[in-house]
């Protein structure tokens, strides 16, 4: 038994709290993190500032040493298991009191592709972002993609490949866009192991990301820069 079974986190004060919770997203303990959230809640702090304090805030640090190589991909699953926990108990209150997203993403793996690992990562970072994330799941057809910036009117269009026979498949989803006239609407960033900068600027998308880490900053750059440019005109 160590000290650390002992500690009672309703007796921590908030700031201690939030640092426990920090501790705990990066050791993957859902309940712990669910529990922090509620007696939170409890003491009247706002759903938003839970989110970006405590979740986002922990979830920073989980990212960094992804990035870093301190942490692999089963601990940072974990991670962010424990995130969604949270999130699960935040989400409607977050909607009820009209927080504000970050920005909105829809996320697949394309058509021939059924990898999924780095995509639900990918999906499972942006949300510990703030991101909105709509995972449309694997083997997407240009048709999937299309319906869903439709009827979801994202900022961020995100397709993942794993395979070198399925990459090209990325060039027909944003060459359909183009020929609709609509692929300047949306920031396009792809990833999967097989992919390089080379080819994301070669298929025409805004950007290639190397992992989720990389991926939520970029998406991060990417939002900052929409709205600038909208505070501008």
């Amino acid at each position: 038994m160590s000290d650390e079974e002992d500690i009672i986190l309703a007796d921590l004060p908030d700031d201690e709290l939030v640092q426990q919770m920090f501790d705990d997203l990066y050791d993957g303990l859902k309940e712990e993190i669910e529990e922090a959230v509620h007696i939170l809640l409890g003491r009247d702090w706002e759903p938003y500032r839970i989110l970006t304090e405590a979740l986002v805030g922990g979830m920073t640090i989980v990212g960094h040493d992804f990035r870093d190589g301190i942490l692999f991909v089963p601990e940072v699953l974990l991670a962010a298991n424990a995130m969604k926990g949270g999130m699960f108990i935040l989400k409607p209150l977050l909607a009820e009191t009209g927080a504000p997203q970050v920005g909105k993403m829809v996320i697949g793996t394309v058509k021939g592709d059924i990898h999924d690992i780095g995509k639900n990562l990918v999906g499972m970072m942006m949300e510990g972002a703030g991101f909105e994330v709509i995972d449309l799941g694997i083997n997407n057809a240009v048709e999937a993609y299309l319906e869903a910036i439709e009827n979801e009117k994202p900022d961020i269009l995100g397709m993942s490949a794993l395979l070198t026979t399925t990459m090209p498949y990325m060039k027909v989803v944003i060459d359909t866009m183009v020929e609709k006239g609509i692929r300047d609407d949306y920031t396009i960033l792809v990833g999967g192991a097989p992919l390089n900068e080379e080819f994301g600027k070669a298929i025409g998308a805004d950007a290639y990301c190397r992992d989720a880490a990389v991926a939520v900053e970029t998406a991060k750059t990417f939002m900052a820069r929409k709205h600038n440019q909208q505070a501008a005109h």
